[in-house]
């Protein structure tokens, strides 16, 4: 059976949903994306291609397949991942994978903003030009990503500690996480292994400390929104298209308040735009992608 196939590459999963082209799901499911790069965009077309394979239906043959990736981070990559990819047999649209939201929202229009292992935001002009903010990694940027989170929270934990203030609570959840006894054996932590892996996993201490009243923390994740929405203006100055941010990722989706900072933020400074979560698993999008790119042939 012909069949159509949606693919969200993110830093740590790969999700895949198959469909008739009738909309019958035939698989859906989410398997490690290690081993992912981007580029070059011949072994990233292979990647890709063996792992699709590697989850079809038996006796499905992809007709055409969506994708969503990080790491396509400007148009021109886009296209010449999906120049790869057809010249191994399968015809295909590739997007960066926050270019999934819009679509999988049901919308034409719109900006995508991702918070999950990294974070960026894209949108499109009037002319169909895709746009991106963001996305420079965790060491640059990538601000409400997890590990940029937990890197602005140990900055301000330590600096609290260097100015002789005490604990408010977001110390001791870090020293907590890493299992660490002080701030001196915090900073090696972190500053040893300055992976996702290890920076990642420790924004959950974050947020916690925030419920429990840390100011410290709760500067850090307003502060994060506040970037979030700066990615936001800058793709509307840019001439980015829509009325709705729709967001996904991780954190934005596991950590409500992070969300709720980003509404209040965009509410402040964009009221034209309202937000929305995304309910749906991104590579919905994806697989709308593959059935328009279907239609095509």
């Amino acid at each position: 059976m012909r069949v159509l196939v949606g693919a969200d590459v993110g830093g740590t999963k790969l999700a895949v949903r198959v469909e008739t082209p009738e909309g019958a799901v035939r698989a859906d499911l989410e398997v490690p994306a290690a081993g992912w790069e981007a580029a070059p965009v011949r072994e990233a077309a292979r990647w890709l291609l063996d792992h699709l394979t590697a989850v079809l239906p038996a006796g499905d043959e992809i007709a055409a397949v969506g994708v969503g990736a990080q790491g396509c981070d400007t148009q021109e990559h886009c296209a010449h991942l999906a120049a790869a990819l057809a010249a191994l047999g399968v015809p295909a649209t590739v997007v960066n994978d926050a270019a999934l939201l819009v679509p999988a929202a049901g919308l034409e229009r719109g900006i995508g903003v991702i918070a999950g292992t990294g974070s960026i935001a894209v949108g499109a002009d009037a002319a169909g030009t895709v746009l991106f903010a963001g996305g420079w990694g965790w060491v640059l940027g990538d601000e409400g990503s997890a590990p940029a989170i937990v890197r602005e929270a140990a900055k301000a934990a330590l600096g609290a500690y260097d100015a002789g203030r005490a604990d408010d609570g977001l110390l001791s959840a870090l020293l907590a996480h890493y299992g660490d006894p002080d701030p001196q054996t915090l900073a090696r932590t972190v500053n040893d292994e300055p992976t996702t892996a290890n920076w990642g996993p420790a924004a959950p201490a974050v947020f916690r400390a925030a419920a429990a009243g840390s100011a410290l923390a709760l500067g850090v994740v307003d502060e994060a929104a506040g970037r979030l929405t700066a990615l936001v203006g800058q793709l509307r100055s840019r001439g980015a298209q829509g009325g709705t941010v729709v967001a996904a990722g991780g954190v934005l989706v596991g950590q409500p308040l992070l969300a709720d900072r980003l509404r209040s933020r965009l509410a402040a400074t964009h009221p034209e735009l309202t937000l929305h979560v995304l309910e749906v698993a991104p590579v919905t999008g994806a697989v709308t992608l593959a059935r328009t790119r279907h239609a095509t042939l």
